[in-house]
């Protein structure tokens, strides 16, 4: 017993510098995360985020305009949010990819509605690419080089509710209190917040896309949205990419603000 108790204080000895190699390799070496070059326009959002959600203490992110479930992934494998996560996607194939990656997440639910500046039921665009899909009516006048893409090949009926009634139903459902809004609804953002401009100081912060350049009819020049946010009480925090094309002009960016009264406290 003595033996064995001497070969393992002398094995430890031996071993104890290549423990202490191992452990910088993994701070120092390891821990870093390499990006396809393709993938660099994706890091300032990421970081951003990384930083603020746990800053404002969110515990519920609405993300409206959900695609494929693309926000809601970036949020749990890259961002480190662990809250609650409600993702809108009117569209019945995407909302049920959705579901499927949700299926062992139950903090991350689905609703299958489209959010407007008023309810109802409305007609909704899939187009050829569907990251393009939208209740809005696509425009190639700003740029042409979207136009096999952005081309609607369906029009689909959808049940709409605006941002205050979804709001207002989910709150009482999930009792959520710190809640971050996400818009990416090609073009229809800024009428999403209309709909919700009596509860929206509600929200800890905001994101949403600008359009540099109009890619559906709708769309709201980004100098005019980003004046609209603030006029609803939020301050712009960053500036971030949401795709890597564009070059060497701009088409969209995403906005991330911050509500006002978060900021007073912080101060």
């Amino acid at each position: 017993m003595q033996k064995q108790t001497i070969l393992s204080q002398v094995m430890d000895r031996c071993f104890k510098p290549f423990k202490k190699l191992e452990r910088f390799l993994d701070e120092k070496i390891f821990n870093l995360t390499l990006l396809n070059r393709a993938d660099l326009h994706t890091l300032p959002e990421k970081i951003y985020l990384s930083r603020l959600l746990p800053f404002l203490n969110v515990d519920c992110v609405f993300d409206v305009g959900a695609n494929n479930g693309q926000y809601a992934q970036m949020l749990r494998k890259h961002v480190g949010y662990q809250g609650r996560i409600i993702s809108f996607e009117p569209i019945p194939s995407a909302a049920d990819k959705i579901r499927k990656l949700a299926l062992h997440d139950p903090l991350w639910t689905v609703e299958q509605i489209a959010l407007d500046e008023v309810g109802g039921v409305g007609e909704f665009n899939i187009m050829q690419g569907d990251q393009f899909s939208s209740l809005g009516t696509p425009s190639h006048e700003a740029n042409a080089n979207f136009q096999d893409a952005n081309k609607s090949i369906n029009i689909i009926q959808v049940q709409k509710e605006t941002l205050e009634e979804a709001y207002s139903r989910l709150k009482a459902q999930y009792q959520f209190v710190r809640p971050f809004l996400k818009m990416d609804t090609q073009g229809f953002d800024v009428r999403v917040a209309r709909g919700g401009k009596n509860i929206i100081s509600n929200f800890l912060g905001l994101q949403s896309e600008l359009a540099v350049q109009k890619l559906y009819q709708e769309s709201i020049d980004f100098r005019e949205a980003i004046s609209f946010y603030e006029s609803l009480g939020f301050t712009l925090g960053s500036l971030v990419p949401n795709n890597g094309g564009g070059f060497p002009d701009m088409v969209e960016i995403d906005c991330i603000m911050v509500n006002d009264a978060m900021l007073e406290k912080s101060s």
